[in-house]
């Protein structure tokens, strides 16, 4: 709970957006007073009206989430309560890797929280979140059990929010390599290293959408990082996959992943810039019954979001131009600034360059245990189109 002097205050005009988005910025402030970085505080519209309750900042842009639109105790208990809700909204997920916390989605703005079987990794964006870390932990293992928990904070958001960010195991070690079964492919995984918090749980469905269109085809899987796309198309029966990334030491956990899966006799691995080969395969008319192209964010803020859409047509049409008469492509993007009409309308210019149209088999977003909020465009980023060549 605030001290009943930590006070936000909202300039006129400002409060009906802050009345269900979580997201405060400098610029919607009048004032704000007796409140330390990284502490509670009451948010109040212009007239001295209760609107919630957050963790404030001021070195950032976004300076306050709020946690809550009732006027309640912001506490170690209210936390237990958001940690508890959150867990029991996954019960029915019954996987081995599975995200038990989402953020603004789960009501708790900076927290994402992924298990992976015996143990838990525990990201803190903010720093108030990274205040709270101990009880944040004490919530897990009352709710999942008592088990070893790896930090994984990203180093640039600690930077900007002012907080020495945490990685490996926290207060007693975990296994050094967990194995885990995704939807029927066995990955293996170092809670809290690489990207994400290990793995890339967000696409666990999309890549079954991959799966089922994979039998019999030779695939091309783009940008393709430790090699989950590429398993999945094996395991659909795939006659030969060829996966490409950038990084050596994704590509080496990938071949090690697909020695695990007993495919490494049909994916083979290699490593360079996807945009240059993919106009390496193109020149020499290469054809593919399947492409998987889902690269990393090309569009990082809204000022290269034009730069960005040119990155994404390209590499569509180049992909497009590669599939077989019939072939399937299935496209992402995790760029939340390419919203989805954006993402549309630069598939079908890049489909227009490429000469060929295409059908939609689907279009499909985040995994389940990754909600979306109503209000917050922000929670839903991940874009999946599968389009088949006609």
């Amino acid at each position: 709970m605030p001290k009943k002097s930590a006070v936000l205050r909202l300039k006129k005009g400002r409060d009906q957006r802050a009345r269900t988005h979580p997201w405060i910025f400098k610029g919607d402030v009048a004032d704000v007073s007796d409140v330390a970085a990284g502490d509670a505080v009451t948010v109040l519209d212009s007239g001295g009206r209760f609107v919630g309750r957050g963790l404030f900042n001021p070195r950032p842009a976004l300076c306050c989430r709020i946690f809550t639109w009732v006027d309640e105790a912001v506490d170690a208990a209210w936390l237990g309560r958001r940690v508890q809700a959150a867990v029991a909204a996954r019960a029915g997920i019954q996987r081995e890797a599975v995200r038990l916390v989402w953020s603004e989605a789960d009501g708790l703005p900076g927290l994402v929280v992924d298990r992976y079987g015996p143990a838990l990794a525990v990201q803190c964006l903010t720093l108030g979140i990274a205040r709270w870390r101990d009880a944040i932990v004490a919530a897990l293992r009352r709710s999942v059990g008592d088990l070893p928990v790896a930090g994984a904070d990203d180093g640039a958001m600690a930077a900007l929010e002012g907080f020495t960010p945490a990685s490996g195991w926290l207060d007693r070690p975990g296994p050094e390599e967990i194995v885990v079964d995704e939807a029927g492919v066995r990955l293996g995984v170092r809670p809290g290293a690489g990207q994400k918090t290990g793995l890339y749980l967000d696409q666990r469905e999309n890549r079954r959408r991959a799966e089922a269109r994979a039998a019999d085809q030779r695939v091309l899987d783009l940008f393709c990082y430790q090699g989950e796309w590429a398993l999945h198309a094996a395991r659909g029966g795939a006659a030969q996959v060829l996966a490409v990334d950038s990084s050596a030491p994704a590509l080496e956990i990938a071949r090690r992943n697909a020695e695990r899966n007993g495919c490494a006799d049909r994916v083979s691995f290699r490593q360079g810039d996807c945009f240059d080969i993919v106009r390496e395969l193109e020149r020499g008319a290469e054809r593919f019954g399947l492409v998987i192209l889902d690269p990393p964010a090309l569009i990082k803020s809204r000022s290269s979001l034009a730069a960005g859409a040119r990155a994404y047509r390209e590499i569509n049409r180049a992909a497009m131009g590669l599939l077989a008469e019939g072939g399937t492509l299935v496209t992402c993007s995790c760029s939340h600034h390419l919203e989805d009409p954006l993402f549309r309308q630069v598939l079908i210019e890049a489909a227009r360059a490429a000469h060929r149209p295409f059908r939609v088999l689907d279009w499909a977003a985040e995994a389940p245990d990754h909600p979306q909020l109503l209000a917050v465009p922000e929670t839903h980023y991940l874009k999946c189109a599968v389009l088949q060549a006609i």
